[in-house]
């Protein structure tokens, strides 16, 4: 990295430094990165979620339990060394151990709440989801009595994924290795950048040295699958170092990597350091320089002999690596989701617990569950999701929806289809819809076409 003395060491000075923004080949301003979620995480918009519909979700907990419906368990992990500039997560850097302790005692009494739910009775977990925050923050013996105490309740013997979130510098050899002994079966390494430089100004609390450590011990441990997470267009981020990134990445071989295209949420540090400053345009990559970095990196890896597997996914062999966790709730799946500021789903009604970890834990010691607002879909709001969701994995089938539905997506989503085609996203070939590369580098952008009127334009809760 260049390091003159004009180079960002802060995020005041990356802010601080933003030029006006480049011109394109035929004089056209490019696409600037502005504040707010572009990614579609999840549909209706979470914007559109209440307290008032909470009793919804309560009244499906007091049903039966269904027997063709796959059951998920997610647990928000909200505790790291450092927050990230770019972060908009609920994550604390403040707590003590009988702090976290207490926390984790709370989830387990949530858990056991559930547990005692009708609709929930006699189910076991599809697949177990560790997000954070940093899972891998926590200790060896509170992640064992954790997970102990998670199948006493929801036991594992038929979990098919296992998956946990890791930030290389929390990592050594003995707690990947107590990670692997509990089952953990997908290990995402949250790397981001190589550069240490990079990854400073962007505040990520790992350098290069302990990254490189983690992932070493994590491949020799033998983990069933190991992902590593990259973004394209962090602060300060350059041509030839991403393709750096790149290039180490394939060297490592691992059986996944997930490639995000920087954005800026409102509730992140970057936006408030902007608020401060009057700046609108962020300090990171524009939009066209992410999609072609983004588009550089499936090529290599597809040279390397990795598949293309999602907008924002590439695995060495599409037959062995599944995403369980991503899959299954695309396809509808029950999440029992805890912790903080937790999003879950029960039978078409969706819901999060309360954001901030005292209203969290009040609720739990009153004995009731913490849940502070959910959203109960329609029937077409549950295909619009799965349909969404779903392209972003690059190919859908009319057909799949025609079953599950009883509705031609053919003749449903014509309009912004066609549009899509035209533009060059997409192209249908019988039963089959399936993106075009560019497509694939633009999808969050162009499903909100496919969104169900009322839900348009609504890219920030």
């Amino acid at each position: 990295m260049d390091s003159s003395s004009d180079t960002p060491k802060t995020l005041t000075d990356a802010v601080g430094q933003l030029k006006t923004p480049l011109e394109g080949a035929h004089g056209k301003e490019k696409e600037k990165t502005e504040a707010g979620n572009y990614f579609v995480a999840n549909y209706p918009p979470f914007s559109f979620w209440q307290p008032e519909q909470v009793p919804a979700m309560m009244d499906v907990l007091d049903s039966p339990a269904p027997t063709d419906k796959n059951l998920g368990v997610y647990f928000h992990i909200p505790f790291c060394r450092k927050r990230c500039h770019f972060c908009y997560f609920r994550v604390y850097t403040d707590k003590n151990a009988a702090e976290i302790n207490a926390y984790l005692e709370a989830g387990m009494k949530e858990l056991e709440m559930y547990a005692q739910k009708a609709y929930l009775q006699g189910r076991k977990p599809q697949f177990v989801y560790f997000g954070g925050g940093t899972p891998s923050y926590l200790s060896v013996k509170q992640l064992t009595e954790l997970t102990d105490r998670m199948k006493s309740y929801f036991p594992w013997d038929e979990t098919e994924e296992v998956a946990f979130e890791c930030e290389p510098g929390t990592l050594t050899e003995k707690k990947l290795e107590a990670i692997r002994n509990l089952g953990v079966t997908r290990l995402s390494l949250g790397i981001e950048n190589f550069d240490d430089h990079v990854l400073e100004v962007n505040g990520r609390a790992h350098r290069g040295k302990e990254l490189h450590r983690a992932l070493k011990f994590a491949q020799d441990l033998g983990f069933k699958q190991i992902n590593i997470d990259l973004i394209a267009g962090m602060m300060d981020e350059t041509e030839d170092n991403w393709k750096r990134c790149v290039e180490q990445a394939i060297e490592y071989g691992p059986e996944c990597v997930t490639i995000y295209q920087m954005e800026i949420p409102y509730n992140t540090t970057i936006y408030q350091e902007m608020k401060k400053t009057g700046r609108v345009t962020a300090p990171v990559a524009d939009w066209p320089t992410k999609r072609r970095w983004v588009n550089y990196a499936f090529d290599e890896f597809e040279k390397a002999g990795y598949t293309t597997s999602s907008a924002t996914t590439v695995v060495k062999d599409p037959k062995d690596v599944k995403f369980v966790y991503r899959d299954s709730l695309w396809e509808g799946a029950d999440l029992l989701s805890l912790g903080v500021a937790s999003f879950g789903h029960f039978g078409g009604v969706h819901y999060q617990n309360q954001a901030d970890v005292g209203p969290y834990m009040m609720a739990l010691d009153a004995g009731e569950l913490p849940v502070y607002r959910a959203y109960e879909t329609s029937e077409e709001e549950r295909l619009v999701r799965e349909f969404i969701l779903r392209m972003k994995l690059g190919r859908v089938t009319a057909s799949y929806y025609q079953e599950k539905y009883g509705v031609d997506v053919l003749k449903r989503f014509e309009k912004p289809l066609h549009h899509a085609q035209s533009e060059g996203f997409l192209s249908i070939d019988g039963d089959e819809i399936r993106l075009t590369r560019d497509g694939l580098l633009q999808v969050d952008r162009m499903l909100h076409d496919f969104f169900l009127p009322q839900h348009r334009n609504a890219r920030y809760t």
